[in-house]
């Protein structure tokens, strides 16, 4: 028997799903001199407000939204146990791992195609996005294992790693659920040192791994999502998010200089705060904002393409911005510009072509 998911959960899953693709749009369009982000990155440049910004939204205040749908997909995995699981993972061939490498061929064939101009040369060597061996910066340059290895391993279109590490936990799933059940305490604590050591791999990672599993024991626990808790207050969360999300953001631009070396173990225990407190603040502060959104038709439609902004947006974002430099960089505040002017043109891009 399949235990089913009462409809405002249903519809706050769909709706923070859908949210969660908008904010990975705008960390994808991120275009400060140091392009891609790393929890503990620093900046090495000038505090102004449109870095602060940038900074603030990219490496702070957005950054729950993996968590988020990790927890999302671990709940909704495990709620057809019920299910011969060799029928689940037929499933999951094909609506994750098949489009995974369909995808990836996509962004090999695209950049391969950009490739064979000049111009299209210049944008794919400046993003430094398929650099091998320190020397290989084109797909044109690539041997065939190399060629293999991005299609299977390293996707040109990077944000596919989540469909990879997601399959992984989904072939893993009885082992995880076993461990979840029986030994809860101590697989949640080995977990978490897991994911505060930021330790990453092709095929497993700190942070999907402690949140997927996460939301195995939300849906065996029974937990209630709409818990009303004490602890469980939005407020103090809320509060706590922001301000710790400006601090560890202050710290970027300037913390190298107070605290040397150091500053980059503080900057990565300071976002796996963040982005916890960012979990409470989202789920358990937004009940009025779901209702208010679910119930309006525009906002249902557009929650179904989800799959295609993500699938589709890069590579083409870091192409993007590199061609926009030169042809906006006379603009006032043109970075800024940039910033909030691609995600609303991929997104359009992408609905429209969904």
């Amino acid at each position: 028997m399949v235990v089913a998911v009462d409809l405002f959960t249903s519809q706050k899953f769909r709706f923070w799903t859908f949210l969660s693709m908008i904010m990975l749009l705008f960390v994808h369009s991120y275009n400060l001199n140091q392009r891609y982000l790393q929890p503990f990155s620093i900046v090495n440049e000038q505090l102004t407000a449109n870095s602060f910004l940038q900074y603030f939204l990219c490496n702070g205040l957005f950054r729950f939204f993996i968590p988020m749908l990790f927890s999302i997909s671990g709940y909704l995995f495990s709620i057809h146990d019920a299910r011969p699981y060799r029928k689940i993972l037929s499933r999951r061939f094909r609506t994750i791992l098949t489009p995974y490498l369909i995808w990836s061929a996509v962004g090999l064939g695209f950049t391969y195609i950009l490739e064979l101009t000049s111009y299209g040369r210049g944008i794919v060597e400046a993003t430094a996005l398929l650099t091998l061996s320190n020397h290989r910066v084109l797909v044109h340059d690539y041997k065939w294992y190399e060629l293999l290895m991005r299609w299977i391993l390293i996707p040109i279109p990077y944000q596919l790693w989540y469909l990879r590490v997601l399959f992984i936990y989904n072939l893993a799933y009885p082992a995880l659920r076993w461990c979840v059940l029986e030994w809860p305490k101590t697989f949640f604590f080995v977990l978490i040192l897991f994911w505060l050591s930021d330790i990453g791999l092709i095929l497993l990672e700190g942070e999907g791994l402690l949140f997927f599993s996460l939301g195995i024991w939300l849906q065996k626990t029974d937990f209630q999502l709409q818990g009303t808790h004490k602890w469980l207050k939005p407020l103090p969360w809320c509060l706590s998010f922001l301000i710790l999300a400006t601090i560890k953001t202050i710290i970027a631009f300037k913390g190298f200089l107070i605290f040397g070396d150091t500053v980059f173990p503080l900057l990565l225990v300071l976002h796996k705060i963040v982005i916890f407190c960012g979990l409470m603040a989202t789920w358990f502060g937004s009940n009025r904002l779901v209702r208010s959104c679910m119930g309006k038709q525009w906002y249902i439609w557009l929650s179904a393409f989800p799959f295609i902004i993500f699938v589709l947006h890069a590579p083409l974002v870091a192409y993007a911005i590199n061609s926009l430099f030169p042809l906006l960089q006379q603009v006032h505040n043109f970075r800024v510009l940039i910033f909030f002017l691609l995600p609303v043109c991929l997104f359009t891009f992408c609905v429209g072509v969904g």
